[in-house]
């Protein structure tokens, strides 16, 4: 007779629960990770630098009058010796005055549908290429984030070069008894951009990406080296409550004041190097090259020359900077509603 032995039941120790528990942990990882996977709406990366393209836009609006007079300041007295000239602008608020009393509130915004266009492509290249150095990793390393950002700003500046071209001949165009520069006297903006392509071929709408792409890569690079610590030091200081708009706008003050200092010169060589008139051969009139015009401006205009309009570029930035920002928050907000989901603040600055 065959006896059944019935096996007893067999307990389940804690060691062994535990271990049942990680199995299953890992399980499920291991299914999480085989399903396609796609990054939360409010930062899913071609979404938020799509937002944050069009916020650098919707600064433009307010912020353009500013650049109109910082053109007019930087070609005033061009390659001529301080009081040998004429000065139709004295300053950014006599400046104003003077464009506004002249030319009417439409010239205060001349060159602003250019130069929209000039901020949508160029900050869309500028973000969607450093969000791209971000996933690769490249900006976790020491000096990373600087590289990245002029890198990913030489690439926007090079891209929207001929919106910028377009954008300062407009600019600089008035009425003869405050004109300063050479004037191209174009009809409007397509009539600027198929003026130049007749006369110049392709290649001329890039003349003077030369002096852009070092303006954009030192100003990208000294923003985003100054911006963060800045921010991160006023955060500290306990002024403001967290995640203030005054957090923003002091630290964007502060890191103005660099960006300024550094990229004045380098705005005032690729102002010169856009507006000059050209030959028959398609060669500047004035200058040959970004080497060229830096050696004729020190010679003829002093080291001051290179610091010609300074005032609107300073006055322009943190008030361009915050704007974009909260342009950018808001636009983030309205486009991504997660319920229990905070969006903060973008940590890198809006350069342009």
């Amino acid at each position: 007779m065959v006896q059944t032995v019935k096996e007893a039941p067999c307990r389940r120790t804690p060691k062994r629960r535990i271990d049942l528990q990680m199995a299953s942990t890992v399980s499920a990882e291991h299914r999480n990770m085989l399903r396609p996977s796609r990054p939360p709406p409010a930062f899913w990366p071609p979404l938020d630098f799509a937002l944050g393209s069009l916020s650098c836009c919707a600064a433009c609006v307010f912020t353009n009058p500013l650049e109109v007079v910082k053109t007019r300041l930087q070609l005033q007295g061009e390659l001529r010796a301080r009081g040998s000239y004429q000065r139709h602008y004295r300053g950014v608020l006599q400046a104003l005055w003077v464009v506004g009393r002249t030319d009417g509130l439409r010239g205060l915004q001349k060159g602003l549908s250019v130069g929209l266009m000039y901020q949508g492509v160029m900050n869309g290249v500028r973000l969607g290429s450093y969000s791209y150095c971000e996933a690769l990793g490249i900006t976790s390393f020491h000096g990373g984030s600087l590289l990245s950002g002029a890198g990913a700003g030489a690439l926007g500046a090079f891209i929207a070069s001929p919106a910028y071209l377009v954008k300062t001949h407009l600019q600089a165009q008035t009425v003869e008894a405050i004109a300063v520069g050479h004037q191209h006297n174009h009809l409007g903006v397509s009539d600027a951009f198929i003026t130049i392509y007749r006369r110049d071929g392709l290649i001329g709408l890039w003349r003077g990406v030369n002096g852009a792409v070092p303006r954009v890569m030192v100003g990208s690079a000294t923003q985003l080296a100054t911006f963060t610590s800045a921010k991160e030091w006023v955060s500290h200081s306990q002024w403001f409550s967290p995640n203030s708009w005054l957090t923003v706008l002091i630290a964007a003050m502060i890191s103005g004041v660099a960006v300024a200092i550094s990229m004045t010169p380098f705005d005032v060589i690729s102002t010169r190097l856009y507006n000059q008139p050209v030959d028959e051969f398609r060669r500047g009139r004035l200058y040959h090259g970004f080497s060229d015009c830096m050696l004729k401006v020190c010679q003829a205009e002093g080291l001051l020359g290179f610091y010609k309009g300074m005032g609107p570029v300073f006055l322009r930035l943190a008030p361009h900077t915050v704007l974009s920002m909260l342009f950018w928050d808001l636009m983030r907000q309205q486009t991504v509603k997660e319920p229990g989901k905070e969006l903060k603040h973008p940590n890198h600055p809006v350069h342009e």
